[in-house]
């Protein structure tokens, strides 16, 4: 595996048209509006969000967004929530998400942040893979959801 050095910077509302092309690219889905909301939450509140950009050349490489919660969780202190990442399919294998990862670690460590959730679709090998490389691992609860529709007993 060749590693890619990258430039990495907080995500501004200008990479948001590189972000979204990206994103479709690798989840086959476009978020493009979770983006666009999630740059507006992040200018409301900047301490309350991480997004990193990372630039190899004049383009984007690949993207991180998570966001910080208080007592969630079953925890008392904060926690981070990895909410997406993507690297471009053409750079993945070069280090791109461990560097993306690395700095979201290092700004954790700033803000007095330990723990960090993410979640991932059973069928996105490649995604719990990485995951698992950079150390993530089975939490011990069940994720549970259902349809929000009445329920008659």
């Amino acid at each position: 595996m060749s590693e890619l050095k990258t430039d990495l910077r907080p995500v501004s509302a200008n990479d948001l048209d590189q972000i979204a092309v990206l994103d479709e690219q690798v989840s086959g889905d476009s978020r493009r509006g979770f983006f666009e909301k999630r740059l507006k939450m992040q200018a409301k509140e900047p301490n309350a969000f991480i997004s990193l950009a990372a630039i190899s050349g004049n383009r984007l490489a690949g993207f991180l967004f998570a966001h910080l919660q208080d007592g969630e969780f079953g925890r008392n202190e904060p926690v981070a929530v990895l909410d997406a990442i993507g690297v471009a399919p053409d750079q993945q294998g070069k280090s791109v998400g461990r560097q993306l990862i690395a700095e979201l670690d290092r700004i954790m460590e700033q803000r007095g942040v330990d723990e960090l959730y993410s979640q991932a679709n059973w069928n996105q090998p490649g995604l719990v893979e990485f995951f698992s490389s950079v150390g993530f691992e089975l939490a011990p609860r069940l994720v549970l959801e259902r349809p929000a529709e009445r329920v008659d007993f």
